[in-house]
């Protein structure tokens, strides 16, 4: 089993993250899917998400769930049917899943060159003018890309940008926490950001602070 980590936030809130080292046959063993999440893995081309998609559910038998408590809405946001909030990610070879009584949302991502080509199109990039290198902005602007990833999973609303509507207030790597802003359609929430980085990946995740939509 590849249990990477375990995080109890709080009493209501637990963050596990699992890293891909089985075959998919291991991953398979003792899980029973629904007919629509078996159609779903059935269809993924890639044998690394199709791992992925499985170690999904053996982070939920952690928690106390079975493919048959999760379902996804319209917007494919998922749901526990004990109406428990749950977040899902996946990232190369790590996945990760947070659950909680109030809303969450969790995003893990590879720091990767690419994120500088694409910054300008989710965050100002004149807030990191003062970061020492190129090394240093990578991780900065994947830990941002991460919070304002989790906040749209957390919200699943339609039509909120990235760079217009969420803004996450500048941070110190050590610090491990920041929080954001949203304003859109005339509403103003806030979020508490918890962040954490491994092995070139970064995991954050997001909590409401007050003023739900």
């Amino acid at each position: 089993m590849a249990l990477y980590k375990t995080i109890t936030v709080d009493e209501a809130t637990k963050v596990l993250i699992w890293k891909i080292e089985e075959s998919y046959q291991w991953l398979c063993n003792d899980v029973k899917l629904t007919e629509h999440c078996q159609q779903r893995v059935d269809s993924m081309k890639s044998d690394l998400h199709r791992r992925g998609f499985m170690s999904i559910r053996h982070l939920m038998a952690e928690a106390g769930y079975t493919d048959s408590d999760l379902y996804y809405d319209e917007q494919g946001k998922p749901h526990l049917r004990d109406d428990n909030y749950i977040s899902i990610t996946h990232s190369f070879e790590f996945t990760g899943i947070i659950i909680s009584k109030k809303p969450i949302g969790i995003d893990i991502e590879k720091q990767r060159e690419k994120i500088l080509k694409i910054a300008h199109k989710f965050t100002p990039l004149e807030e990191y003018h003062t970061l020492a290198n190129e090394e240093a902005l990578i991780r900065k602007l994947t830990i941002v890309w991460g919070a304002k990833e989790s906040i749209y999973k957390l919200l699943g609303i339609p039509g909120l940008l990235f760079l217009h509507h969420i803004n996450v207030k500048d941070f110190n790597f050590e610090e491990n926490q920041t929080s954001a802003v949203v304003n859109f359609q005339g509403k103003k929430s806030n979020y508490h950001i918890n962040y954490l980085e491994f092995e070139g990946f970064t995991c954050v995740y997001v909590q409401t602070e007050k003023n739900k939509f």
